[in-house]
């Protein structure tokens, strides 16, 4: 059983220090690998941060299975989760585990800086390759196509709502809303009777930029326009406009934001979990994250899809995360590491063995079966994946209709590709605004993040 604490740097510099005669002397190692006095290979791979006990204790076991299949692997989780604010301190720090994770925004630059290994010729070996979605594995790759990057998850944008809140606000569940007109009347009607936040909106952390983006995507804008080299700002958009004027009304005209505005994800999902918001959007998939590190009660729990205007560029931002490693590993790691991104992220979705083994520990410890995701293989594959653990699938799916029965329809379109997370804290700074001053000048804020996107990304 490995300890789930996170590793400190001097912890992880005392380790390295005592094991290196044995790194030197083992047979067939790199410098760079950390052996352990029984010959091991020791890798570190993330855990994500804050998870409840029953959520570990699975972890662990996954773990466990992946140690008894690979007798040479000594595995130790570490404690982490990717957040803007964070990440790139981690990363120059020295303090990421060696296989870790990070969204799609990343993948480009970090293969370009070469912050991140190589792995191409070992994922190249894996037997479903070649069957990656590839608008998915395109996040991935390097200029010149080759996989450094295992996409392990994928998402659409949703709209997320609380069921309890909804019937005592005199409301559907079953019918939440499917135009933004519908969310500003239903914010409206929670808040009046329920005195919680009717909808709520991330602003913070690069997430107020990433949700702000989201809804321009909804109304039929873009916040960049690419043509080769050259990247043009397009946030003063009659689009975007339109998107901070319906926010301003359902802030200022309705009050039915409630009083936190300066929520990021992990807030968000919190007061969300807690009863206190009735709608937010994040990314479809998010109700694993929902029960397993804020304690949502399954009951409450609706989804629907985004909310699209109806215009022809009217669309659903889509991302999601990759599984990487850290360039600082020798071979014999790097390989383990590909097995373990194989065993426990890929595996699942690939492999009936592994999918429901998977699924058997997940549902043994509690922990959510079945939870809507778009597939990073093909769709037949992802069918068949459901099909294989459907008698452990422990969520409410018929909570979930309203999303799954659109989330495969519905026009996906990828985030902005230059500066991402700049661009995404440029435009935390516009949503704060428009929220905590009412006589914010909508003009004046776009005007503003037009300019300061447009720095930042660069004309050619």
């Amino acid at each position: 059983m490995k300890s789930p604490t996170a590793l400190s740097l001097p912890a992880r510099l005392a380790t390295a220090a005592i094991v290196l005669p044995l790194v030197l002397s083992a047979c067939g190692s790199d410098p760079d690998d950390q052996v352990g006095s029984d010959g091991k290979v020791v890798i570190t791979v993330a855990m994500d941060s804050g998870l409840e006990k029953a959520a570990i204790d699975a972890f662990d076991k996954r773990v466990e299975q992946f140690e008894a299949a690979n007798t040479d692997v000594d595995v130790r989780s570490q404690e982490y989760t990717w957040t803007a604010a964070s990440f790139t301190a981690q990363l120059a720090g020295g303090t990421i585990p060696d296989v870790f994770t990070v969204p799609f925004t990343d993948g480009r630059g970090l293969i370009e800086r070469r912050q991140i290994a190589d792995v191409s010729d070992q994922v190249a070996k894996l037997p479903y390759a070649g069957s990656l979605n590839p608008n998915v594995a395109a996040a991935g790759q390097s200029a010149d196509g080759k996989q450094w990057a295992v996409p392990i998850a994928a998402y659409g944008q949703a709209l997320h709502y609380n069921r309890t809140l909804f019937t005592q606000a005199g409301l559907d569940p079953d019918k939440p809303p499917t135009t933004w007109a519908e969310v500003r009347s239903a914010a409206k009607q929670i808040t009046e009777r329920t005195g919680q936040a009717g909808y709520a909106q991330m602003t913070s952390g690069n997430t107020g930029g990433w949700i702000l983006t989201t809804l321009d995507y909804a109304f039929g804008g873009r916040i960049e326009q690419v043509d080769g080299d050259k990247a043009e700002a397009t946030v003063d958009t009659p689009e975007m406009a339109e998107v901070l004027d319906a926010l301003r009304a359902m802030r200022w005209e309705d009050n039915s934001m409630g009083a936190n505005f300066l929520y990021d994800w992990a807030g968000i999902n919190q007061d969300f979990a807690a009863g206190r918001i009735g709608m937010y959007v994040s990314g479809g998939g998010n109700y694993g994250n929902l029960v397993t590190q804020n304690g949502l009660k399954p009951e409450d729990y609706g989804v629907a899809a985004l909310p699209l205007a109806d215009k022809p560029d009217a669309g659903v931002l889509g991302g999601g995360t990759l599984a990487v490693v850290s360039p600082k590993i020798g071979d014999r790691s790097k390989e383990a590491a590909v097995k373990w991104i194989d065993f426990y992220y890929m595996g699942k979705l690939t492999d009936q063995e592994a999918s429901v083994a998977d699924a058997k520990t997940l549902a043994e410890t509690k922990q959510p079966v079945g939870v809507p995701a778009l597939p990073v293989v093909d769709r037949a594959t992802y069918d068949k994946q459901r099909e294989w653990v459907r008698q452990y699938v422990n969520v409410p799916l018929d909570q979930m209709t309203p999303y799954t029965a659109k989330m495969f329809d519905q026009p996906l379109v990828t985030e902005p590709t230059r500066s991402t997370q700049d661009v995404y804290k440029i435009l935390d700074q516009t949503v704060q605004a428009l929220l905590t001053d009412q006589a914010a000048d909508v003009p004046a804020l776009l005007a503003k993040a037009d300019a300061d996107v447009q720095a930042q990304i660069g004309r050619g």
